[in-house]
């Protein structure tokens, strides 16, 4: 969440994000009015409870008539007491939902909606093909690969099964992915698909709106759509040794997306499926460590990309396109040639404290002072990577050539249909 001593000194701040992100910027003084009269209820609070508890020990001293009306008073203050402390609560937890809506304060991410990104750069050139290629489905049904019907026929439309060289391609991705992770000096985890409510809640999503989550209502539990969500909450309500820091991991997972709203697109092949695997690098910083951070993310993945040899261009993401915990955030998109547009592979966010102050994350700083982390995440590789690879490298005959860096985690140099 939003930090409210910022909102106190820069409300403009919070004002100035809030119409980047296309949203209503009236919610400032809103807060703010919440938290004069939450903080002004408080001390009322504490100035009758002082007086009640001073009380205590001129009635002890009292006799007669002025004991009878101290004990008067005592009596009004205790009511008083009890109202002015139930009123703070009420204030209390009315600005803790109000803030909970909140997204996270934009840093440099360009104003506008998800049209009005940035490009930063752009790395290699579309192929020319000297025939006519065939998408990433036609190619994976060919190979033996990917079976999409028998997917909608076990589990519905939007799933799929990988099979023969289509596993084997998704298994050496997401093994070198995770390689690469733990040369960069990442610990490896294997992450829980499945999360308590304050765990999600906490990483930014609003669980009891939000149309993309899968729930579990019998035992209260989500499916995650990332393994992001697991990493946040993996230190939750603990203070990390500042010697620790960064602390950077590599989470292995099954991610799970509802996909609402998205009827009608992108419906063929596994572009946008309910359910798919994924390496995500997730860091905990320092705030003010946090940009260099992200540009250390942000190279992990060209780094990638640069072994499966496609050409992709890296966006600025635009302030009304960033999910509700990032302050900024870069995707880098692949050409995906039967489109003949670029299409995300991969993104990586800075989400500053905002994940930790609601998950109480926090260490310790040089004074002993606890302060709360920033944390960030990108995406290593996943499912959606076969669908560049593929289209990519295909050959005339319907074979696919894996990319060099690829061949010794897939153990073939050219993935042809089975015979």
């Amino acid at each position: 969440m939003i930090d409210l001593r910022t909102l106190r000194e820069d409300p403009d701040r919070l004002r100035a994000s809030q119409r980047a992100r296309g949203e209503n910027d009236a919610v400032v003084d809103t807060l703010l009015d919440l938290d004069e009269r939450r903080r002004s209820a408080l001390t009322s609070f504490e100035s009758l409870r002082a007086e009640q508890k001073s009380m205590g020990k001129s009635v002890s001293k009292a006799q007669g008539e002025e004991r009878a009306a101290l004990l008067q008073r005592a009596k009004d203050l205790a009511s008083q007491v009890k109202a002015a402390e139930a009123e703070a609560e009420k204030l209390g937890a009315e600005l803790d939902e109000l803030v909970q809506t909140v997204p996270n304060i934009v840093e440099g991410a360009p104003p506008g909606g998800e049209d009005d990104y940035v490009v930063l750069e752009t790395h290699g050139e579309p192929r020319a093909f000297d025939f006519e290629p065939k998408d990433h489905l036609e190619l994976g049904e060919a190979l033996g690969a990917i079976d999409m019907e028998r997917g909608a026929k076990v589990s519905g439309s939007r799933f799929f099964f990988l099979k023969g060289v289509g596993a084997r391609l998704q298994l050496g991705l997401l093994n070198m992915a995770m390689q690469q992770a733990i040369e960069a000096g990442f610990t490896p985890m294997i992450t829980p698909v499945l999360v308590k409510p304050e765990t999600m809640q906490g990483t930014g999503f609003h669980v009891a709106h939000d149309k993309e989550i899968y729930r579990l209502p019998e035992d209260d539990l989500y499916l995650v759509g990332t393994s992001e969500v697991s990493l946040a909450g993996y230190h939750a309500q603990e203070i990390i040794d500042a010697g620790e820091l960064p602390l950077r991991y590599a989470g292995w997972s099954s991610c799970f997306r509802r996909e609402a709203g998205s009827y009608g697109k992108d419906t063929r092949g596994i572009i946008r499926v309910h359910q798919f695997d994924k390496v995500e690098m997730f860091s905990y910083v320092r705030p003010e460590d946090a940009h260099e951070e992200h540009q250390r993310l942000l190279a992990w993945e060209k780094e990638m990309l640069a072994k499966i040899e496609v050409p992709y261009r890296i966006i600025d993401t635009a302030a009304g396109d960033l999910g509700m915990s990032a302050a900024r955030k870069f995707d880098c998109e692949a050409w995906v040639p039967t489109q003949g547009r670029y299409r995300e592979l991969t993104s990586t966010s800075n989400c500053t404290e905002f994940q930790a102050r609601r998950l109480g994350t926090r260490y310790r700083d040089k004074d002993g002072k606890p302060r709360h982390l920033a944390t960030l995440n990108g995406t290593l590789a996943t499912t959606r990577w076969i669908v560049a690879i593929l289209e990519n490298h295909q050959q005339a005959d319907g074979s696919v050539v894996v990319p060099q860096a690829l061949r010794p985690y897939v153990g073939l140099d050219v993935l042809t249909p089975p015979k």
